[in-house]
């Protein structure tokens, strides 16, 4: 019983605190929550709580604060996600479903995702290294040319023009697209070498020449845009929350700039929801941040990348992680019907 109602104590300071950002007192606690039991209980059960580490007292004769491992206490102990309000959801269907393309699904994923949690939110482009090739599409420019267009399963298109050196006809075109689509396509970019192998077996030596070149282009292509990238938005709304940083928010803003610090924060081994409290974080330029972060997943529901959000500590850790689902649930529906 007694430790059922630490736990009720300790849930109920860092919702107090996370609504007022003032320290909370046993009185408070009994008042708000309706506990059948005295402040002098609760004061006992928060004295309990702070020699456990989590809680603190920020001043004598002060109310508690939660700490980092109060803060994970509590997340930790969330079964369910709150569910998002109608409002939310027909804004999140309404700003996502008008994307023309990866690039503008991406913009608008994260303007949104800042949006709705009021932090600093980011998206990872879906990585070439964990994508496959869905479609390569050969268009005959004339001159000895194509045009090369590479389609991958999270909706990537990317575009490259080549010298074949001879002239293939629309036959010979034909036989190289689909040789090149049967060979490539669902295969990922540490494949490509087999793959490309075995389409030049397959080939008449007239058109080998041609497939090497459209091959070594593919490979190219796909090695330059193989770069791990995440776009970011929403980075002045940290700044409302000045208060809740010791000295100043302005070292995790500038943390925020390095792409590599941004792709570790979001780089995990199992997929699902991933929340990093303060000092848990990679870099300590985050250490009085968390980092609410989830998969979406591309065709065959394989996970392609990660996004999330940078906040303070004090926030509303339910609500985020509803919406940092909610956004990539829209995300992984969105690439998936492609």
């Amino acid at each position: 019983m007694a430790h059922e109602r630490k736990a009720l104590v300790l849930n109920a300071i860092v919702q107090d605190y996370v609504k007022t950002g003032e320290p909370v007192g046993s009185r408070a606690v009994v008042e708000r929550h309706h506990l059948a039991v005295s402040p002098a209980t609760v004061r006992n059960d928060m004295a309990a709580l702070e020699e456990e580490g989590l809680i603190a007292q920020p001043h004598t004769s002060a109310g508690r604060v939660p700490t980092d491992a109060g803060y994970r206490k509590f997340v930790d102990q969330i079964a369910e996600l709150k569910p998002l309000s109608r409002a939310e959801r027909i804004a999140i269907e309404k700003m996502l479903s008008g994307a023309v393309d990866l690039d503008d699904v991406i913009t608008r994923s994260v303007r949104l995702l800042a949006s709705i949690t009021n932090k600093v939110a980011m998206v990872q482009y879906p990585s070439l290294r964990r994508t496959a090739l869905r479609h390569v599409e050969l268009v005959d420019l004339g001159q000895s040319r194509a045009l090369v267009v590479i389609i991958t399963d999270a909706g990537r298109v990317e575009q490259r023009i080549v010298a074949t050196e001879s002239s293939l006809t629309d036959e010979e075109f034909t036989i190289l697209r689909a040789v090149l689509n049967e060979e490539l396509s669902d295969h990922q970019l540490a494949d490509l070498p087999e793959a490309l192998t075995r389409v030049e077996a397959r080939l008449e030596k007239s058109i080998r020449p041609a497939a090497a070149i459209i091959g070594q282009a593919l490979e190219e292509t796909l090695q330059n845009e193989a770069e791990e990238r995440v776009v970011v938005a929403g980075t002045a709304n940290l700044t409302r929350y000045d208060i809740d940083f010791e000295h100043s928010v302005y070292p995790v803003l500038d943390a925020i700039e390095e792409q590599v610090v941004l792709l570790r924060m979001l780089a995990h081994k199992e997929d699902g929801m991933h929340v990093g409290i303060g000092s848990e974080n990679v870099s300590d330029a985050f250490s009085e941040t968390s980092v609410v972060s989830t998969n979406y997943v591309g065709a065959d529901q394989k996970t392609v990348a990660r996004l999330g959000i940078i906040g303070p500590t004090r926030m509303d850790y339910p609500a985020t992680m509803s919406s940092v689902y909610a956004v990539a649930k829209y995300l992984s529906d969105i690439l998936s019907a492609n």
